[in-house]
């Protein structure tokens, strides 16, 4: 069983910047970014195996958002660069049973932390 733990939401205004992070209680080989705005279903954001040298994104975010990680720290960031009102939701990091970018494939999430931009 892993426990993650997210941080680092909060308000900020379009064209702004906000970074999350996740922490883990365990190694995880496949972590993702998910997100849910209200009266909407979770979403995909992003994933990235172990290796980190190859992040999939969803198209919303391409060129915008950056998913990275630290494996000696059991953490996983997200950098939100240029951020739309559309980006409001509750963002959440997730450990994946396989490294597809699906919301299915998500084992563990944590609590979530909220992003608004206005």
């Amino acid at each position: 069983h892993v426990q993650l733990v997210e941080s680092g939401g909060g308000s900020v205004q379009a064209g702004g910047s906000l970074k999350l992070t996740c922490e883990a209680s365990s190694s995880v080989y496949c972590m993702g970014w998910f997100r849910q705005a209200p009266g909407k279903e979770r979403a995909e954001v992003g994933i990235i195996d172990s290796d980190g040298r190859s992040p999939t994104y969803a198209d919303s975010v391409k060129g915008r958002f950056t998913i990275s990680r630290d494996n000696t720290k059991n953490t996983l960031y997200l950098q939100m660069n240029s951020l739309k009102p559309e980006d409001t939701a509750m963002y959440y990091c997730a450990a994946l049973s396989r490294c597809t970018l699906w919301v299915g494939y998500a084992s563990y999430w944590g609590q979530g932390t909220q992003v608004t931009v206005s």
